[in-house]
């Protein structure tokens, strides 16, 4: 009988770990079935804000953006800048929306957030990779094209109608998709706008301060003829936009300019001849069906704004409106033919000879061998060599990204494009600190050399002896570091 009552302690300790354990998997039981219900909620509501996918992912960014870890910061221009670089982010489209896509990029001004999505090694657990960058603006999707304009072309047009011959270049870059043609064409009719208004004003403002024109003034609407010139580079060939696809050649003359041989300038007396002539250029581009984009523009197109004074014809200012074709990955080409891929390459070269040119351009001048701009790397740059070689230029640079998780990787290559052209604008050194860095660098080769002699004087080395041995330490060592 003893034994027996003895039992009751342990199987009554059984019988609470059984039902404990039938409890909790009870509470799991219902835990599933509610987030399985709030995970139900959650796709009915985003599908109802126009945002299917993975509801988890779209969980985690809203979460990552509800931590308020970022903080937007007011737009401002920034005038005095030679080099502008600028990301924009489309909505999603009704493509990516059918393909459930969900968005994955988060721009705060002025920095841009890549949330990629991943598993965890198990294969089963979610997470998200966040690769953020800071440039000079970021414009989210709720940003219009007018917002754009302001902070980063209106800068350039107020500085190609002062007068003073400067160059000025608005360049659209990004992957095929991404809306670079729909933001240019946007920036080209406020362009047409700004340009006559601002010709109008400086006219008004003159004749009531009763001035007589200077050369060096800025250009008014009697003085200065506005022309419009129209034209692609495809496939190695350049073509004239506004003149039945006349084939154009890329010369250099004996002084170093290029010139565009055949290429038609057209007058534009006010913004209406101007968008006449921009909208006839837009509809001869070359375009073809890739796998992102039906209409994917498969040529950069070149739209230039010259200021020519009325007497003379002397060049008062350039504004170059450059449309460019859209970046691809070698991957993404495997369906196309042969002539789509030959196209793809063309495009990527002259694109990587771009961003050389543009990261030289704000390391101050060309007068030194340091400062070489490589613009002969490609037609493009080539066409564009006045802009990058000339003292008074400025450069707009627009990336324009797509929200779709889908293109994450497209997303990555085209901020790191922007943030290598970024980089060498923070990097700029003067001669001034070239110089001090060369005296440091003196210093510390002379402190090494001390450091040496103490040391042969506390091991006994006779200095006579071992005399070879300091002068190369000092010259050929102390060189070399």
């Amino acid at each position: 009988g003893g034994g027996i009552s003895g039992d009751k302690p342990v199987m009554d300790k059984t019988r609470q770990a059984v039902e404990r354990l039938e409890a909790e998997r009870s509470a799991r039981r219902r835990a599933m079935k509610n987030r399985k219900i709030e995970r139900e909620a959650a796709e009915r509501h985003n599908l109802a804000q126009g945002n299917p996918g993975d509801v988890d992912f779209i969980g985690l960014v809203s979460d990552w953006r509800d931590s308020g870890a970022l903080k937007k910061s007011p737009h401002v221009q920034k005038g005095a800048e030679k080099i502008c670089i600028c990301v924009r982010k489309r909505p999603i489209s009704e493509k990516e929306r059918k393909k459930k896509d969900h968005d994955s990029i988060t721009c705060c001004n002025p920095t841009v957030v890549v949330h990629s999505a991943k598993l965890k090694v198990d294969g089963i657990t979610k997470y998200l990779d966040h690769n953020q960058f800071h440039f000079d603006h970021s414009f989210d999707e709720a940003e219009t094209t007018e917002d754009l304009y302001k902070y980063t072309t209106m800068p350039l047009v107020d500085f190609v109608v002062s007068g003073k011959g400067g160059r000025a270049t608005c360049f659209a870059y990004g992957q095929t998709g991404s809306g670079k043609t729909y933001t240019m064409s946007g920036i080209q009719v406020m362009v047409a706008e700004d340009i006559f208004m601002l010709l109008a004003s400086n006219e008004e403002s003159s004749s009531s301060s009763s001035s007589s024109s200077s050369p060096q003034g800025p250009c008014r609407s009697s003085d200065t003829v506005v022309t419009v010139s129209f034209f692609e580079l495809y496939g190695g060939r350049c073509q004239d936009l506004l003149n039945d696809r006349h084939r154009l050649k890329i010369l250099e003359d004996g002084k170093g300019e290029v010139v565009v041989t055949g290429l038609e300038e057209y007058q534009a007396n006010d913004p209406s001849d101007f968008l006449t002539l921009v909208d006839a250029g837009n509809r001869n581009r070359t375009t073809h069906a890739t796998e992102a984009n039906d209409t994917s523009s498969r040529s950069h197109a070149i739209c230039q704004i010259l200021l020519r004074d009325k007497s003379t014809g002397r060049l008062r200012g350039k504004l170059s409106l450059v449309d460019l074709a859209g970046s691809e990955r070698g991957s993404d080409t495997k369906s196309h033919n042969r002539q789509r891929r030959t196209e793809s390459s063309e495009i990527n070269k002259s694109l990587l000879a771009l961003k050389e040119c543009i990261r030289a351009l704000d390391t101050g001048g060309t007068a030194s061998a340091q400062n070489h701009v490589p613009y002969r790397a490609s037609k493009l740059t080539l066409v564009l060599k006045d802009c990058f070689t000339s003292a008074l230029a400025k450069t707009t640079m627009i990336a324009t990204v797509s929200p779709g998780a889908s293109s994450c990787d497209h997303t990555l290559n085209t901020l790191r494009y922007a943030d290598r052209v970024k980089e060498k604008k923070a990097g700029v050194v003067s001669d001034a600190k070239r110089r001090e860095r060369e005296v440091e660098k003196g210093a510390m080769r002379e402190r090494q050399a001390r450091k040496a002699r103490e040391m042969r004087k506390q091991f006994g080395m006779d200095e006579a002896e071992d005399g070879p041995g300091e002068e190369y330490y000092d010259d050929e060592r102390g060189a070399e570091r």
